[in-house]
């Protein structure tokens, strides 16, 4: 992996939601700078104790920019779909809830992603391009 600095969105690796969101970022961001660190790989880990968030209990986004802006959760899904632009600016739909709505929708989705879209392997995503965007 080279030095230079890139994005890096930190999110559940072993949710269908967060994979198809992984897919997302590959195929919207044409720069190749946004990297994905899946919260149970040891910089997902690190990253998610560095903010203050646990670990073990993988209900939080977080969308770390170049410059160290950190946002998380709802707001973190909508700042990397402006980023990656394209079908990712839809998403700044959700801004017309206020902040508060805003928490409460994606705590909703967040502890029951497993149940409304299933299980899956983030790491396990076929695509070697897309693979080379996880860290480890």
């Amino acid at each position: 992996m080279n030095n230079e600095p890139h994005a890096i969105a930190v999110m559940d690796g072993t949710c269908a939601l967060c994979a198809f969101g992984a897919k997302m970022v590959h195929r919207l961001d044409k720069t190749g700078t946004i990297k994905i660190a899946p919260i149970q790989g040891e910089a997902g880990t690190a990253l998610m104790v560095g903010h203050g968030l646990d670990p073990l209990d993988p209900d939080s986004w977080l969308f770390i920019e170049e410059d160290g802006t950190v946002t998380r959760d709802l707001d973190a899904v909508i700042r990397l779909g402006r980023r990656t632009g394209g079908i990712g600016w839809l998403l700044v739909w959700f801004k017309v809830f206020p902040k508060p709505v805003r928490d409460w929708m994606y705590a909703r989705v967040a502890r029951n992603r497993y149940t409304m879209f299933g299980r899956a392997e983030m790491c396990e995503i076929p695509n070697a391009e897309l693979q080379a965007r996880l860290l480890p």
